[in-house]
This record gives structure tokens, sequence and C-alpha cells, in this order.
């Protein structure tokens, strides 16, 4: 099992030794690394942590290189859990980084509910030293604690090679490490309408029945925007300006936005269209994401698209 292992390493593949002295430590094998279901995973996280910070104007690029210094995920905490730690803002020294990472990481761990120390896949030694696998390990954690609702590419699996390194030589196995579940059958065997969007859902029902929760969600909408005298008589049409949907979640979400950062009379389709925009964008920086909803959908009038940013709303702020 030993042989073959790590036949021709590359350069910036190399084993360090002192680093693996005394402990296990697992590695990605090379076929694994160019799996594709790997490389969706890892650009799914990617794409997550940039969506995530959007408004703290933080962008990451690769999760072996972007997290070990523990600015982002320090930045990942605060808006996630509302977490403040006091830690260094910028930690350029090794041994700021690792203090720094020593902190995030004990509170990280006390929210991920891990408790039994031995079963977890990640500490501040493998984070610090860009290992991907105890990398990729946490931010999923992340994910399906604070973000449950978020899905992930499923079923992926790495071969990992787990070497203990000795006096005597080095000791090595390989072994399947499982970063995301597996879907199961009955899962796969879902209904299209099970699986569909609970918008796409009502609008396949009787007529009576949508008319009902949009007039549900016209009242909550009108009940919001009754101190600024403005009042929604047509859903369908008198958000696709943008204008009252940016009003609205500006109430909502308990913030100011500037009357220079959107058209206020929008007067063509390309004015709308940046207003919808911003809109989409405020509310994705707040964490409510609206599945399939592109700005120019509003823009057209598309009643179900309008509907669904409506119903994220109502659905996160009704009785509050």
């Amino acid at each position: 099992m030993e042989a073959g292992l790590f036949e021709n390493p590359k350069e910036e593949d190399t084993v360090d030794m002192e680093f693996f002295q005394g402990e296990k430590q697992k590695v990605i094998q090379p076929a694994s690394l160019k799996d594709p279901k790997l490389e969706k995973l890892k650009e799914a996280l990617v794409y997550w942590i940039n969506s995530t910070l959007k408004s703290e104007h933080i962008v990451a690029q690769s999760l072996e290189e972007d997290l070990y210094d523990g600015l982002v995920l320090h930045h990942l905490l605060s808006r996630l859990a509302g977490v403040h730690l006091s830690v260094e803002e910028i930690a350029l020294t090794s041994a700021a980084q690792i203090r720094k990472l020593e902190v995030i990481l004990e509170e990280l761990d006390k929210r991920l509910g891990q408790e039994d120390s031995s079963r977890i896949k990640w500490n501040v030694k493998l984070i610090h030293n860009k290992d991907l696998l105890a990398t990729i390990h946490l931010l999923v954690a992340m994910v399906r604690c604070f973000q449950p609702e978020l899905e992930l590419p499923p079923n992926v699996k790495v071969e990992v090679a787990v070497v203990e390194v000795s006096k005597s030589g080095i000791k090595a196995d390989v072994q399947t490490e499982v970063l995301t579940e597996e879907r199961h059958a009955d899962s796969d065997s879902l209904s299209n309408t099970e699986r569909e969007d609970p918008i796409e859902q009502l609008l396949k029902l009787e007529a009576h029945k949508v008319n009902t929760v949009k007039k549900a969600i016209l009242h909550f909408v009108n009940q919001n925007m009754s101190n600024m005298s403005l009042q929604v008589a047509d859903m369908d049409k008198q958000f696709a300006d943008g204008v009252i949907l940016l009003l609205l979640i500006g109430q909502l979400e308990g913030f100011f936005i500037p009357l220079h950062d959107f058209n206020l009379t929008p007067v063509n389709s390309s004015e709308m269209l940046h207003n919808v925009t911003l809109a989409l964008d405020l509310l994705c920086d707040t964490g409510l994401q609206v599945s399939s909803v592109d700005p120019q959908d509003i823009v057209s009038q598309d009643v179900a698209a309008t509907l669904k940013v409506l119903y994220a709303l109502f659905k996160k702020h009704n009785g509050k």
C-alpha cells in the first residue's frame, strides 16, 4: 500500500517531514485533487464566502491561500453568528496569525457543537499550514450550521493517504474521506413538485388560491410602507422599476439607502435594471438569497420572480 503514494511528486507537493513528525496526517491523493466533484465543491465554497462577505469588500480566490491567516474566518464568524472577537484585524506575522486562529477556532468549535476534540477534522496547525482537507471540512461544517438551506455539491469524496512519520520511517495507508454526504435514493426520487420552489408550486394552483397569497403579501407590503405614505395596488407592475422594492428593503432591514445610489424616478429600462440589481444585491448582503431570480425578470414584470422576492421578505419579517 505504501508504494506509489508519492511517486513523481511536484516540488510544491513534497512532504514536510518535520510537520508530520510524531503524528498522523492526511494528504489528498493527486488523482482526487483533479476530481471535478472536488473542484465544484471548492468553487461553491469560494462563491459562498464571497457572497456572504460581499458587503465587507472581502474577496477569496483560493481556499488554500486565503483562509490560513484568520481574516476571512473572522469575518465569516462575525457575519454569520454576530460574534465580534477581540483579535487583530490583520495579522502579519506567523505567530500573530496562529494566536488569531486559536481564538477564532475556539469560538467556532463551540458554535459548531464540536465538543469532542478527537473528532474535529481541523485545528489551528492544519488551517495555518493551508491544509486543503481540513479547510474544506471546516467550511462545510460552517455552511451546515449557519446556512443549512444552502445546497453544496453532494457525495464528494476524496482518496487520502494517511501518513505517520516516525524515526523508523513512513507508514502510510489509503482511505476514503467524505467531504459532503451522499444524496439518499429517496431524495433523488422526489417528485418535481416536492423539489420545486414554493412560489412555482403556488402558481400552478387555482387562481383564487394564488390571489389569497398575493393579498396576504400585498397587505404585508402596504403595512410596512404606510409610514412613507406609499401604497401598492398592483404587485405585478409596481415593483418593476425597483424603487418601492428598495424602499421596502430599507424599511424592513432598518437602513437608509442614499438617494444618489439609485434612480428615484427611473425613466428607462437601464435605470430600472440598476435599481432592481441594487435591491437584489442588498438582499444578498443581508443573508437573504432568492433562488433563480434575475434582475431583468423583475423589470420585465415576471410574476413568479416578483413573488419570490416579496415572499422571501414576507417569510423573514412577517410578524416581527
